[in-house]
């Protein structure tokens, strides 16, 4: 499982990145096409780095939402 960041861009389109594998953003024109493209670039993302022969990072982040 991957903590993933959603938020609008300024493009109008949705970004979706996954702050524990550096790089791994997509974005889509809606929450759902933004989740669903995300998935795919995350589960590429580790088949490329296990077919290099590199290592997975963990997850690492913890979410937290506060209220100001």
């Amino acid at each position: 499982m991957r903590q993933v960041l959603i938020y609008p861009g300024e493009d109008g389109y949705f970004v979706a990145e996954c702050p524990s594998l550096p790089g791994c953003i997509s974005q889509g024109i809606t929450r759902q096409e933004a989740i669903d493209n995300i998935k795919e670039a995350i589960e590429l993302y580790i088949e490329v780095l296990r077919s290099e022969g590199q290592p997975v990072p963990d997850e690492k982040y913890e979410a937290f939402l506060v209220a100001v």
